[in-house]
């Protein structure tokens, strides 16, 4: 189906590989586009409740590949940048969440890719960096996700001056959540993933739908958004159960209601 992604399902985990381990899953057009259209599939998918994304071979992801950089007009440019920027709007508007599981290298488009999920795990010794400077561009997309992270000093470092950090100092910045062993990355991603595939579909959805939506939101605008969406949980089934088995000292059975 995929020349360049991998997806498979298991245990309520669709898992996505980008598949190009001998050019470092560097984005092609054609990577970019099947990304989009597995992320898609997985939110689809009611056999889904988690989606992992990890990059075959050696690295998570090197950034784009610029093979394809050549002879194009600037509405081409624009077109072009545009596909590679697609998948942080896929994420975003995607109900479950959606974990990096990251090794090697994130750079450029991968830690875009690495910001744009909800969660990253990464293994020690990671390299991350927006690094297109270096070549006479700039790391444009990926920056926009990790500046939500970051002071402005730190992002214009991180954007104007194309030095990578490694995992460590990436999990100090708040750009990860958790740095394993590289022997772990895996067992401790899919553990994370378990943890949240244990609470309420509906809780999931409703969270990540209120961050996305609320966190462009004037200071006030947002609190009235939150007693909103917390009216609505309230109402749901899944909120009835969960007040239900605590009061009963067991544990929910959710119905995704």
């Amino acid at each position: 189906m995929f020349q360049t992604i991998l997806m498979e399902k298991r245990d309520l985990i669709g898992t996505i590989t980008l598949n190009r381990p001998k050019q470092f899953n560097t984005f092609t057009s054609g990577l970019a586009e099947e990304l989009n259209q597995a992320l898609l599939l997985a939110e689809a998918d009611k056999d889904v409740r988690v989606v992992v994304v990890k990059g075959a071979g050696k690295a998570f992801s090197t950034g784009i590949d610029v093979s394809e950089f050549y002879e194009k007009t600037p509405a081409q440019y624009q077109e072009w940048i545009n596909l590679m920027d697609t998948m942080h709007f896929t994420i975003a508007s995607m109900t479950k969440p959606v974990i990096a599981m990251v090794h090697g290298f994130a750079v450029a488009n991968g830690a875009g890719l690495l910001a744009a999920a909800d969660f990253a795990i990464v293994a020690e010794g990671t390299k991350i960096g927006t690094t297109a400077i270096n070549v006479g561009l700039l790391c444009t997309g990926p920056i926009i996700p990790i500046s939500y992270g970051l002071g402005k000093k730190k992002t214009l470092e991180l954007l104007l001056s194309g030095d990578m950090i490694d995992a460590e100092q990436a999990e100090g910045l708040g750009l990860v959540n958790k740095v394993v062993p590289p022997e772990k990355v895996e067992e401790e991603t899919y553990a994370f993933a378990q943890k949240l595939i244990r609470k309420s579909p509906v809780g999931l959805a409703m969270g990540k739908s209120f961050y996305y939506k609320m966190i462009d939101m004037p200071f006030n605008q947002r609190f009235a958004y939150s007693s909103e969406v917390f009216a609505r949980l309230c109402t749901t089934e899944d909120a009835r159960e969960g007040i239900d088995a605590f009061l009963e000292k067991r544990k929910p059975d959710w119905k995704g209601k």
